[in-house]
């Protein structure tokens, strides 16, 4: 049975076994505690397979055509961090192409490596070093921003050109909802749970 303090009243109390779906409650002010999902690993893991596939569409095919004056253009993310790169903003083509191409692979990437290892226990112990830096690479998944950025930037670009919405963007779209939805539905202490340690026991957090 562990042991916790209540992050709002401070007040220590054992915490049950909880079945699937049940909730533990602070007595005192009634602050949640812990939360048992009822489907702890096979959903996070459809959502992670999903983002795979929409982020490699998000990044190959076109975020939006261009027209005017009888001339089209069409770019992906990757070709408009080369863009940048050719036009002397490198600083600005790093920040791009990590925050919105290498940061949410290498969490997309490691949730999948975590959730498959973690199938049949006890899972080997290097799967606690993937779901930290898993845990590292989240905050940094900023395609969020970048969608904001591309719907701020058609929205002044509609005045001079026709505008044309690409597959791209409906993947980044996509992938923004997949990521949060990850990140709601994914609990860490039940692949600690099952995380085989050299001592035999399990962590104690």
């Amino acid at each position: 049975m562990e042991t916790v303090a209540c992050p709002d009243c401070d007040l220590l109390q054992h915490l049950p076994e909880l079945p699937p779906g049940g909730k533990a409650r602070c007595p005192r002010c009634g602050n949640t505690l812990a939360t048992e999902p009822t489907d702890p690993l096979d959903r996070p893991l459809a959502l992670a397979l999903a983002a795979a596939i929409v982020f490699i569409v998000a990044n190959t095919a076109p975020l939006m055509g261009l027209s005017a004056v009888g001339r089209h253009a069409s770019t992906t993310i990757v070709g408009g961090v080369y863009e940048m790169w050719l036009q002397g903003q490198e600083v600005t083509a790093v920040i791009v192409a990590f925050c919105a191409v290498i940061a949410p692979a290498s969490y997309i990437l490691f949730m999948l490596t975590v959730l498959l290892a973690v199938r049949r226990p006890p899972a080997p112990h290097w799967v606690g070093e993937m779901l930290r830096w898993g845990s590292h690479m989240q905050p940094w998944s900023m395609s969020e921003v970048m969608l904001l950025g591309i719907l701020v930037a058609l929205t002044k670009i509609a005045e001079l050109a026709t505008v044309d919405p690409g597959i791209g963007m409906y993947g980044v779209g996509a992938l923004v909802v997949l990521l949060a939805a990850i990140m709601v539905t994914f609990h860490p202490r039940e692949v600690w749970k099952r995380i085989e340690w050299a001592d035999g026991d399990g962590p104690t957090r």
